[in-house]
């Protein structure tokens, strides 16, 4: 993994998508009246381990399960990983239209890595056909100057090559329940992803963090989420995330 440059594209939303708690999780969000590809809130789901007809698990070294929220009705999604394992939530099949697509998820994070050095980490991953570029518009990596983790669009396995664009106005914070959005824009090759409607994070065709190369979006068709590390070695030893609230949609979903 090679160490990353900087994402200069940052701005600053004025629209309060989100007020929860620093702990306690949000109430749950049907899915969007209109525009919908997929969605998922996990409450008619039994406690244990997470299993639907509507998607499917992609793990090694983690595991899915569903629980109960610790305050509040509803479940939630727990993903656990040990070490640079995965555990994803995997939607085939979505019938994304031509112009692109928006994602929502409510997210926890009990702790991100300290070590190594610029571990690296996904939580949403897309692919598709007509570019070979693996897409992540929710990720990020341990910064050894910053002595911290920051949140970065990232992408693998096309011509812009392995890159995470990484700011340090969008520290990675641990142990709060935060609402998390995408934007995929074929029209323009542009991925623009918010946390709790304050910080956005942006990588175009010509501005990214990869080779000098036009980053070219696939025409998605699988969507990923969960959480993966590549680096073995890390600290902690393991990885605990909450995720609830999904929904894919052809218009924004807001929080």
């Amino acid at each position: 993994m090679k160490r990353i440059g900087l994402l200069t594209a940052l701005s600053v939303l004025t629209l309060p998508l989100f007020a929860g708690g620093a702990t306690a999780a949000p109430p749950a969000r049907d899915c969007p009246p209109r525009g919908a590809l997929f969605c998922e809130n996990f409450d008619r789901l039994p406690v244990g381990g997470a299993a639907s007809l509507d998607w499917g698990i992609d793990t090694r070294n983690g595991t899915l399960a569903v629980e109960r929220r610790s305050a509040g009705r509803g479940k939630v999604l727990h993903v656990r990983t040990v070490d640079n394992g995965r555990a994803f939530l995997r939607v085939d099949d979505l019938a994304v239209p031509a112009e692109g697509f928006y994602g929502r998820m409510r997210l926890r994070v009990g702790a991100f890595p300290t070590a190594p050095d610029w571990a690296h980490f996904t939580l949403v991953e897309a692919t598709g056909t007509g570019s070979a570029e693996v897409v992540r518009p929710v990720g990020g990596q341990y910064v050894p100057p910053a002595g911290r983790s920051l949140w970065g669009i990232g992408a693998d396995g096309g011509p812009t090559g392995d890159w995470t664009a990484w700011t340090e106005s969008a520290p990675a914070d641990a142990g709060t329940w935060q609402c998390v959005e995408w934007r995929f824009d074929t029209a323009t090759n542009t991925v623009t992803t918010w946390f709790d409607g304050e910080t956005t994070l942006t990588a175009t065709e010509d501005e990214h963090g990869g080779n000098p190369v036009p980053f070219v979006l696939p025409t998605v068709d699988t969507v990923k989420i969960g959480w993966q590390l590549y680096q073995s070695g890390t600290t902690p030893a393991g990885f605990d995330v909450w995720i609830d609230d999904l929904a894919l949609a052809s218009r924004r979903v807001g929080c």
